[in-house]
């Protein structure tokens, strides 16, 4: 296997045992919009990037982390929905983003490899962030878990027995930013939430407890990141949505298969 397919492989997994619990966090506190509209704020960190000749990965969270305290404020006003809150400032940074990067002086931007990335494209320094940055990520969740799963089922209850709320909900979207940043080199700022959550969705039908959603969402995001790996080579395809695309299949499976189930079981009865 060449050089640069392995260390893709190594990336992808590397990124789907992180966003694993993170997504299954993602989805169970109903943060999709929240998280994609962080994502779309890399795009400004990497024209931050570009201009102070920063490496990109330290600019993007920077960026993300910026975005993240200023939705986290306008979260608290009443005026507006948050949904329409969250709308609004999706679009606002996916368009600062563009702007920003085409108003770069000098070579041409690809933008459209920040916006859908390119795994074949991770190098040695890339991978080494990956394992480095994920480690700290998971180590952290390990730490946070019983008090992040108590946040994210029962907030009220969780403040009721002393869990500092906002204290936790910091942490987590710290962690959150930190895996956005991890993962645009590798699938861009369009897909970077749809890498963390569509496994963690295809996992929820299977498992019965927290913990297991987690390790089918690692498993289910793995053998994703293998079979679209496999795709893109075979024929050609773009890498990162060839992986987000089987991510998708095995969330449509796992859910027919479960709807199939339990119809069955209802006509037996």
């Amino acid at each position: 296997m060449e050089p640069f397919l392995l260390r893709a492989l190594a990336a992808g997994i590397g990124l789907a045992i992180v966003a694993a619990p993170l997504g299954c966090f993602v989805i169970w506190r109903r943060m999709a919009y929240f998280g994609e509209t962080l994502a779309q704020a890399s795009l400004i960190g990497v024209a931050l990037g570009l201009a102070l000749h920063m490496h990109t990965t330290l600019a993007v969270l920077i960026a993300v982390l910026v975005m993240a305290g200023l939705l986290i404020a306008l979260q608290r006003q009443s005026l507006v929905p948050v949904d329409g809150l969250l709308g609004t400032m999706h679009y606002v940074a996916l368009s600062l983003g563009i702007i920003a990067t085409a108003s770069l002086n000098g070579p041409t931007v690809d933008v459209m490899s920040y916006l859908f990335g390119d795994i074949l494209a991770v190098g040695t320094t890339d991978l080494v962030l990956v394992y480095v940055g994920g480690g700290i990520v998971l180590a952290l969740l390990a730490l946070l878990w019983k008090r992040l799963l108590l946040f994210s089922i029962h907030p009220d209850l969780a403040a009721a027995e002393g869990v500092p709320v906002e204290r936790v909900r910091m942490a987590f979207t710290l962690l959150l930013a930190l895996a956005i940043a991890l993962s645009i080199k590798a699938v861009g700022a369009l897909l970077a939430i749809a890498f963390l959550i569509i496994p963690a969705v295809a996992a929820r039908p299977l498992a019965t407890t927290a913990e297991g959603m987690t390790i089918y969402a690692g498993i289910i995001g793995v053998l994703s990141v293998i079979a679209g790996l496999y795709l893109s080579s075979a024929y050609d395809i773009p890498s990162g949505p060839a992986i987000v695309v089987v991510m998708a299949a095995f969330a449509f499976t796992s859910m027919t298969l479960i709807a199939m189930r339990k119809s069955g079981s209802v006509v037996r009865r």
